[in-house]
């Protein structure tokens, strides 16, 4: 088969070359990834359905006053969430059977899930520090963008156009959580932060087809298992080669530890166990295919990428002339990282601006980052430095954004609005 129009140019056309991505795919793995587009996360749906329940029940009592709970049980479908999230289903009294069976499903550990690696893979992109970013946004979101039936459910919502730089502090936030050295354990914050996504993606799934006009033969059923593996797959394997390509090192194990990280973030997220990439070479060899089938770009597409293009020029609002010189650059940056991995027909179809002074700047710094890096391998101690720095970054990066935007972590305004 021919190389995808992805895997044609930029990046991912290196990347294609070397891993030989593309090699030996024959049309019946296209076809058993695409019966994928037809599948839900059924455990899921059903634990919001059960809460919409309890949620709607409440709703014409409000005026009221606040009612007593019932012995043994607490008050509320969401505070039985919330303790099973935070405490484990085992502190629940007499659950309801929906939640009993997510929960049973989601604390049944697989018996691949190894506590060190998950804690190496996330030492590993700790390192990077605030540089994780910048792959998160360029390449991660906008390279989804591509994909154009992923994209009707963020263009149903109108969150994503509408309030871009809040869901981008929003994406980021979760980011940090779950790949936190430690947060990945049972009910940490990384391990909630998994399976709340998941749970919005349901509410999300469960909004879009109670719409008349979800055209279910063009755009697949909406939020589905090859759409959240496409996703997953954003942001551990384009995560680290976005990262490479702006000079960081990674030792072959680091990079299989990443990745599995990331395997089990997918599980907690609901990815079923046959999309969830063994190694480095299933990881290309999943995003080769659904480059194949699913990165088709629309006119959803451009919207969505102007709507972030727009958020990175918005820092320099109400800083006069130097606001907006600072807004131009961040724009040329953020834009040149893109094109630097998408290649230049995709970064023109999303009419990226082409700044040629910001891409050589980038690929500059890129120079300096490799160098950076080499000095770090050489030197005892600098990786364990390397990372303590990164992390102190993180936090206080995170403070920052927690002060200023104040990001919905429970993301419980998602889901009312799905």
């Amino acid at each position: 088969m021919d190389d995808p129009v992805l895997f044609r140019q930029g990046g991912f056309r290196l990347a294609a070359r070397m891993r030989g991505a593309g090699a030996n795919v024959d049309e019946g793995q296209v076809r058993r990834l695409r019966e994928f587009a037809q599948q839900e996360d059924q455990a899921a749906d059903e634990l919001v359905a059960w809460s919409r329940e309890g949620r709607e029940s409440r709703e014409p009592q409000e005026d009221q006053g606040r009612q007593e709970p019932r012995e043994g049980r607490t008050n509320s479908n969401q505070e039985q969430l919330e303790l099973a999230l935070t405490q484990g289903i085992d502190a629940v009294p007499n659950p309801a059977p929906a939640l009993e069976t997510f929960f049973r499903q989601v604390e049944a550990t697989p018996y691949w899930v190894d506590a060190e690696r998950l804690q190496r893979g996330a030492k590993a992109i700790t390192r990077a520090g605030l540089l994780g970013l910048f792959p998160l946004g360029d390449m991660s979101l906008m390279g989804g963008y591509l994909a154009s039936r992923a994209t009707k459910s963020l263009v149903g919502t109108g969150e994503i156009e509408y309030r871009a730089t809040r869901r981008l502090v929003e994406t980021a936030t979760w980011w940090i959580d779950v790949t936190t050295p430690g947060a990945m354990a049972k009910h940490q914050t990384g391990y909630t932060a998994a399976v709340r996504i998941r749970l919005v993606h349901a509410h999300v799934r469960r909004a879009m087809n109670e719409r008349e006009d979800w055209d279910y033969a063009a755009w697949d059923r909406p939020v589905n298992q090859v759409q959240t593996a496409g996703t997953l797959l954003l942001f551990s394997l384009v995560y680290v080669f976005g990262t490479q390509l702006l000079g960081l090192r990674y030792s072959t194990r680091e990079r299989a530890d990443i990745l599995h990280l990331w395997r089990y973030i997918g599980w907690l997220m609901g990815v079923d166990e046959e999309l969830l990439p063994a190694d480095e070479d299933d990881a290309w060899r999943l995003l080769w295919l659904l480059a194949a089938t699913e990165f088709i770009p629309d006119e959803d597409s451009k919207r969505l990428a102007k709507a972030l293009v727009d958020s990175h020029a918005s820092i320099g609002e109400g800083r006069g002339a130097a606001g907006r010189v600072l807004g131009h650059v961040n724009v040329g940056v953020h834009s040149a990282i893109s094109r630097l991995v998408l290649g230049k027909d995709n970064a023109d179809f999303l009419e990226l601006p082409n700044d040629l002074v910001a891409q050589a700047a980038v690929l500059a710094g890129a120079g300096l980052n490799f160098a950076a890096e080499t000095v770090r391998l050489c030197v005892p101690g600098a990786t364990a430095l390397q990372e303590r720095l990164g992390q102190a970054g993180r936090r206080l990066y995170l403070k920052r954004l927690r002060e200023v935007f104040k990001p919905d972590t429970s993301y419980q305004q998602h889901m009312r609005a799905a």
